[in-house]
């Protein structure tokens, strides 16, 4: 009787696999029940009951033996009865032992089909364990790629703080650059303001006297020279600031710059300051100076005094004298 918890088309794959391999064998031997299990990629349990009753129905059974009396017996009589039991009793036997090779030759297929369930389960169990020896390497891959994996993503977040670290310092020193820059601009407005100042000294000096001429030579000179770095400075600075991977070394030498334009302009205040010191301490003098010769000049403008003249005796006009 067939097992109704097998699929048919399970149970179908499996004859057909069992009747090629039979055939295959030129119908010497009955397959295997691993190799039908190997062949029709079905389960253990499914390929044992249908091949047992696959098995069955290529065995001959054995064809039971017709208890009616033969028309021989009957024509006999009573006489042959003991004829007729004893060829009943061979019958019988022949059918006990038709019966008995038959149960044999089931249990002697019982037998393999058991030996041969035991060679597919130690079959699959070492089947099982190599599968599982390379689900193990295959775990040991994966996780390896993992680690990989995981060291990529790693690196990758590294690279991405770093870049936003870098980015984040690229900004700050473009913010840095753009006050520098401000800075340079005041200091530029500044220095400008200083230059016009220093011109109007230069001409106060110039209107003074040549002994200032000198100190208006070295006030030019120095404007100048403060300008000369000043254009100087703003040019770097302007290539300092484009170029973005030297940015830390530009702010740096923007720093260095403008501290010495710093002291520069300094010094060049204090020059002036100096410069209109002397250029105070002489127009004091030349005040003072041009005082004094404007009191010299008003005493020369002035009108000498007279000495005053004594009263002389008025004497009388010659006339005629009197009687």
């Amino acid at each position: 009787m067939s097992n109704p918890s097998i699929p048919q088309d399970v149970r179908e794959r499996i004859i057909a696999v069992a009747n090629d391999l039979y055939e295959q064998a030129n119908r010497e031997r009955f397959p295997t029940v691993d190799a039908v299990r190997r062949a029709s990629r079905a389960d253990m349990n499914a390929v044992s009951a249908v091949m047992k009753e696959w098995r069955q129905s290529q065995t001959v059974q054995a064809v039971p033996v017709a208890v009616a009396v033969p028309e021989s017996i009957l024509q006999a009589g009573v006489a042959a009865v003991s004829a007729i039991w004893q060829q009943a009793t061979e019958l019988a036997n022949q059918s006990l032992r038709t019966a008995q090779a038959a149960w044999e030759s089931e249990r002697v297929e019982l037998d393999g089909m058991r030996e041969e369930l035991a060679n597919g389960f130690e079959q699959q169990a070492q089947d099982l364990e190599a599968l599982k020896l390379q689900v193990a390497e295959q775990e040991n891959v994966i996780t390896g790629l993992r680690k990989v994996l995981d060291t990529q993503a790693q690196q990758e977040a590294d690279a991405i703080a770093r870049a936003e670290t870098a980015e984040a310092r690229n900004e700050e020193i473009e913010i840095r650059a753009n006050d520098l820059h401000a800075e340079l601009k005041h200091a530029h407005l500044e220095l400008e303001r200083e230059r016009q100042d220093q011109v109007l000294l230069r001409n106060k000096l110039s209107m003074d006297a040549e002994a200032h001429a000198e100190a208006l030579k070295q006030v030019t000179a120095i404007n100048e020279a403060l300008r000369s770095d000043l254009v100087k400075l703003q040019a770097k600075t302007d290539a300092q600031i484009e170029t973005q991977a030297e940015q830390r070394k530009a702010a740096a030498e923007l720093q260095a710059d403008r501290e010495a334009l710093q002291e520069a302009a300094t010094v060049a205040r204090e020059r002036a300051a100096s410069l209109a010191g002397q250029l105070e301490a002489t127009q004091t003098q030349n005040a003072a100076l041009l005082a004094a010769l404007k009191h010299r000049e008003q005493l020369l403008q002035e009108p000498t005094p007279l000495p005053a003249k004594s009263k002389a005796p008025r004497t009388s006009k010659p006339g005629k004298a009197k009687p």
